[in-house]
């Protein structure tokens, strides 16, 4: 805690105050210069950006101090269990594989698992490229042009080529390594998910993170692609900002005080955190699932990412359900979409006046919000696979309408090593400037 006591110490003498109502314009000068070498700026021989950064790296979990809530984990395996009964495919349903081979779709989600960031592309328009030319996903190809690559995948416009061509390059450079096709890459670590995932982790450059690594093997085996393999259980949820936010709102994961802005998340520590406490706190919901119903369970955690992720953070868990006011009358009224341009209520009696959004909140926070639901693709569309429902399946959990529930966020990052990465950020103190750059 030195780092913190010196900089408020320094506030306090620089102002010459002990007790603050009010400070001049030189008292408040001294005051930002102050936070501003606390927060942002280092000198030469210091490893971290700022006296801050080597605070927050000491002290960011016992600052948060992240607990799993194991009586909410079994409320949340008890409305699983649930789907499950009703439908297991809530947990098996992934995509088409477009009437290719299993080769073929290996081989596709191989080189795309790592691509998946800032504009990613269903598998269906990945698998249209290849239908009309299959050399593009060659070890070879890619080894010999992988720029090339991401223009024929139609990545060349969206951020951060240099990475996406540094991803294909590696990927390539890993199967000429093994000497062998996507496809083959389970056999060649002994039919173990776990040691293939290692590998692909541990591949400098390649981009797989645990995420996309249990992302991808998960795939294979779901997709019957892979049909022998052990240790699948001990595959994590796919922990993305869905995940996480899901977690915290539903309670099965908790922190001391609410996260931090990603400015001061100097590095992502508290993003490598909550990282790692959610993947514990969702396998910790499938444990108390498999303990109860032992012979009604999924396989392994990494088979909630589907609910959890797609259809509740993505489509549920979203201020999807839009307040209208008529722009002539005082009325309101709600919709599902914020497209509307006309007021409902004055429709029905034969008026044509307009409407605007004045406000958007989540669905399960309004006795309205089924109409929101109801109208999910998830629900009603060509992937229901939640037919029966009306309300988010976890209402019962997070109980959104009451006084005390919080519609918590989950945490964001900034790249390390981005184009306005945090390492492009430091800058010396008394020199000025420093910082990231749009």
């Amino acid at each position: 805690m030195e780092e913190l006591v010196n900089f408020l110490n320094n506030i306090l003498k620089n102002i010459g105050q002990n007790n603050i109502n009010e400070i001049s314009m030189e008292q408040a000068r001294k005051v930002i210069n102050e936070i501003n070498n606390f927060l942002y700026t280092g000198y030469e021989e210091m490893e971290e950006i700022s006296e801050y950064h080597k605070f927050w790296k000491k002290n960011c979990e016992k600052i948060l101090d992240p607990k799993i809530n194991e009586e909410k984990c079994k409320q949340v395996a008890d409305i699983f269990h649930a789907i499950y009964r009703k439908n297991k495919s809530v947990f098996y349903s992934l995509y088409s594989k477009e009437h290719l081979t299993d080769e073929e779709v290996c081989k596709i989600r191989f080189y795309t698992a790592t691509q998946d960031f800032y504009g990613s592309r269903k598998f269906s328009d990945y698998a249209e490229i290849y239908k009309k030319d299959n050399n593009i996903f060659d070890k070879q190809y890619i080894l010999s042009n992988s720029g090339r690559f991401l223009n024929d995948l139609k990545l060349i416009n969206l951020s951060q080529n240099d990475k996406r061509k540094k991803y294909a390059q590696k990927s390539a450079e890993f199967l000429r390594e093994l000497d062998c096709e996507p496809y083959d890459l389970l056999e060649k670590f002994d039919y173990d998910v776990i040691k293939l995932k290692e590998a692909l982790v541990n591949h400098v450059g390649m981009g797989f993170g645990n995420k996309k690594a249990d992302m991808f093997i998960r795939d294979m085996v779901v997709l019957k692609i892979w049909k022998k393999y052990k240790n699948f259980d001990r595959l994590n949820v796919a922990s993305d900002r869905n995940t996480m936010k899901i977690a915290f709102r539903s309670g099965i994961l908790t922190t001391e005080i609410p996260l931090m802005t990603s400015f001061l998340d100097i590095f992502s520590y508290q993003y490598g955190l909550i990282d790692q406490w959610n993947v514990k706190a969702w396998r910790k919901v499938w444990e108390c699932w498999k303990q109860k119903y032992p012979n009604e369970c999924i396989e392994g955690p990494c088979l909630i990412d589907y609910l959890v992720y797609r259809i509740i953070g993505k489509e549920f868990c979203n201020e999807t359900l839009a307040i209208y006011q008529c722009k002539e009358q005082e009325h309101t009224f709600k919709w599902h979409t914020t497209r509307q341009k006309k007021c409902h209520i004055c429709l029905e009696n034969n008026k044509n006046n307009e409407a605007k959004v004045i406000k958007k909140i989540l669905p399960c926070q309004d006795e309205e919000g089924s109409i929101c639901i109801t109208k999910s693709e998830y629900v009603s569309g060509d992937h229901a696979v939640l037919n029966w429902i009306t309300e988010c399946p976890l209402k019962e959990v997070c109980h959104p309408t009451s006084e005390n529930f919080v519609k918590y966020n989950e945490p964001k990052s900034i790249s390390i090593l981005g184009k306005t990465g945090w390492e492009r950020a430091r800058v010396n103190k008394n020199e000025g400037g420093g910082g990231l750059m749009s």
